[in-house]
């Protein structure tokens, strides 16, 4: 058969896909552990990692289990921890009493990571979700119908300077609450923590994706339900220059990098902001982001391996110096 003549397309694209080589050569984005934040949950006592059935792979570590599954994920180059208490519900209050107690479980667990492992960052929440009995991040206003934003923020700012004495590199707000960067950076200058950072989830929507994570540790138990109404504090999903703004005022208080809640469905909010910050920017891919690509490729809908990269690959396309994935250990 005579072979046709090539047409006459003299860019032709291709070139730079034509081998797995050159694709590798010209790659413009790439995810390595690095670039990853683990998520992990701690309990009290000394048993054996309870697995938590809406995470598949995760479990609730003691402290001297979450010693060893740090240790792991530092040795396999993931770039740090955030650790998240599961709190007994003999403990929440609607005061969040709990969680000024410096001998409480994340205290004592910030400390035994950081006497192990000195040089692995640990992130500390800075919200009082598992320590309410209400469920809700901050104090309840008289009417019991709202979060007191005020009161909430002078809470949070001795929560903050806490966890710094514990040892956490960075103190993480995820609260929403107005004016709390400004505060929490006051208040571990003048305690003296002038080198703890500030991860501000600076845009953190009223998602309907975090029931496993709300599972996790406890909330939906005090809450009575996964999707308690937190929509006058977290952001609105339908707007775009509203949190803008609001991210922009936290670079402004203080912060020093910046958190995109959840990561997939806002790729957009996180490309805004990497146009109109330097500040490094960190996306959490949420508990329901990693459940719903789990539960698919049990089904056998999509192939688990490559939708995994695919989605963090994505974020990380979009503007995330940081990934919070429960996908880590994985990767």
């Amino acid at each position: 058969m005579k072979k046709s003549r090539p047409l006459n397309i003299p860019i032709r694209s291709r070139r730079l896909r034509r081998t797995s080589g050159i694709r590798r050569l010209f790659s413009e984005t790439n995810v390595s552990p690095s670039h990853l934040v683990a998520p992990l949950f701690v309990v009290d006592g000394q048993g054996k990692p309870e697995s938590i059935s809406s995470l598949p792979g995760h479990f609730r570590f003691s402290i001297s289990a979450l010693v060893r599954e740090a240790q792991r994920l530092a040795r396999r180059g993931v770039g740090g921890i955030a650790i998240f208490p599961v709190i007994p519900q003999r403990l929440r209050t609607p005061g969040a009493k709990e969680a000024l107690n410096p001998k409480g479980l994340i205290y004592r667990a910030i400390r035994t990571i950081k006497k192990e492992l000195p040089e692995f960052p640990v992130f500390a929440d800075v919200a009082l979700d598992p320590y309410t009995s209400h469920g809700h991040d901050g104090l309840l206003n008289r009417s019991g119908k709202d979060v007191d934003n005020d009161s909430t923020v002078r809470f949070l700012t001795r929560q903050a300077v806490l966890l710094a004495d514990a040892g956490a590199d960075f103190v993480a707000p995820s609260d929403m609450m107005d004016g709390r960067i400004g505060y929490i950076r006051g208040a571990l200058d003048k305690a003296g923590f002038t080198e703890t950072g500030i991860l501000s989830y600076a845009a953190k929507f009223a998602s309907s994706l975090y029931g496993p994570f709300r599972d996790a540790v406890g909330s939906t138990q005090s809450a009575g339900t996964h999707s308690l109404d937190k929509r006058s504090y977290q952001a609105d999903p339908a707007s775009r220059r509203a949190i803008l703004r609001d991210a922009l005022l936290d670079e402004k208080e203080g912060a020093d990098l910046l958190m995109v809640k959840p990561a997939g469905p806002y790729l957009d909010i996180l490309r805004d902001l990497r146009e109109n910050t330097l500040l490094p920017l960190a996306a959490y891919q949420v508990s329901g982001e990693y459940a719903q690509i789990h539960a698919a490729g049990q089904k056998g809908w999509v192939d688990l391996q490559k939708t995994r990269n695919e989605s963090l690959l994505s974020i990380r396309r979009a503007g995330a110096d940081i990934i919070f994935t429960y996908f880590a250990k994985d990767m």
